[in-house]
């Protein structure tokens, strides 16, 4: 069986890492859910459409998660939606006309998750999204336009959670002949299982002189964790001031590191926009190591990102998350998440709250049991 690989943005690199790797157990029949009984292979075709090319976001996650190169480089860049999804559309549809998949597997909600949708189904390729099922029933947000679309697109729907297949459920997509609905976990959980002890190995970030001047920091490390990204957050000034004004406020209690995403950085430097104060540090992105220890030692995390969210819910670290709305009501259901917005005093109200919370018992199991790749790849080789 051959699969067509695409990914394109940070997050995504992280997501295949996972599912490659079940692919390689698979195939070398070290499943831990079990050998099927059949001479199938899987061939990865890896394609990485360029959505991420800054070094930081993209080489380095290849090479830190023995990520294998891709077989084909787009290099799209970046671009309005329209054209970054048109450029990658007319790209992916070529590679897929020479290679010739029995699936196309794509990931998550970005722009090259939908090009390599609409690819697949303009070619009749069966199509597979991972993370299908996520809903934050805002339309404004481009992540769910692409994810509503790839979901009545897809062939096999491998949902995280429950709530995912519920709400697929209300839309009139159902596990049946046609489309195979299933709950498989969280895919990134896997990842988290397979590589926190690794970063507790490689990375040195909580040593690092440019995060934490003091070397009496470093023992036991005292600071808040940020992250900014969302073009809901970015694309309009006044609101990234009003974020960054409260993360100063935060800043003058306990020191917020704030690695900054190209985006975010581009969109500072045009407007002028900076934090108040010496309390929040600005740094490149990190690596996904020194992200995984940086999230595990906070004592809060900020962020306006899905993964992050769910990886603070994972570690046990309160978040406050810088958005109206989210696809993991898991996490706010369970009273370890909370949505704030863009509301400066309820940002600061918030994390001075953060301390005392406790998450509920019952939210364990809810992202699956670490084996979310393995029932993804057991869920392919098995149809006919």
């Amino acid at each position: 069986m051959k699969v067509v690989t695409i990914v394109g943005a940070r997050p995504q690199f992280i997501k295949a890492a996972a599912v490659t790797r079940a692919i390689e157990r698979f195939n070398r029949g070290l499943s831990p859910l079990g050998r099927i009984p059949s001479k199938k292979r899987v061939q990865e075709v890896l394609v990485h459409t360029g959505q991420h090319y800054d070094d930081l976001m993209d080489r380095v996650f290849f090479e830190e998660l023995e990520l294998p190169k891709p077989h084909h480089h787009l290099g799209v860049g970046s671009g309005s939606h329209a054209r970054q999804t048109g450029l990658m559309l007319e790209r992916i549809e070529s590679v897929l006309t020479r290679e010739k998949p029995e699936v196309v597997l794509v990931y998550g909600d970005t722009n090259s998750t939908l090009a390599g949708a609409l690819a697949a189904v303009k070619l009749n390729i069966p199509l597979a999204h991972v993370e299908a099922g996520l809903r934050s029933y805002n339309r404004e947000m481009p992540e769910e336009i692409n994810r509503v679309l790839t979901d009545h697109l897809s062939t096999y729907l491998f949902c995280p959670t429950l709530h995912a297949v519920q709400n697929l459920s209300r839309e009139g997509i159902r596990d049946r002949r046609r489309q195979v609905v299933k709950r498989v976990g969280d895919v990134m959980y896997d990842s988290v299982l397979f590589y926190s002890e690794l970063a507790e190995k490689r990375s040195r970030i909580l040593t690092s002189p440019e995060l934490f001047s003091s070397s009496t920091e470093r023992p036991t490390p005292n600071y808040i964790l940020a992250t900014l990204h969302r073009a809901e957050n970015t694309d309009n000034p006044e609101r990234l001031k009003t974020i960054l004004r409260a993360l100063s406020k935060v800043g003058k209690e306990t020191p917020v590191i704030l690695p900054l995403h190209p985006r975010t950085k581009k969109v500072m430097r045009t407007h002028g926009i900076l934090p108040e104060g010496s309390g929040v540090r600005l740094v490149d992105p990190v690596s996904y190591f020194g992200m995984l220890r940086l999230e595990k030692n906070a004592k809060v995390i900020l962020t306006d990102s899905g993964g992050v969210q769910k990886e603070a819910f994972w570690f046990q670290v309160p978040c406050v998350t810088l958005r109206e709305e989210t696809e993991w009501t898991e996490t706010v259901e369970s009273g370890w998440n909370v949505l704030v917005g863009a509301r400066a005093r309820r940002i600061v109200e918030e994390v001075r709250r953060a301390a005392g919370r406790r998450p509920s018992t019952k939210a364990r199991g809810l992202f699956g049991d670490g084996k979310a790749s393995e029932k993804i790849v057991q869920t392919l080789v098995r149809t006919p």
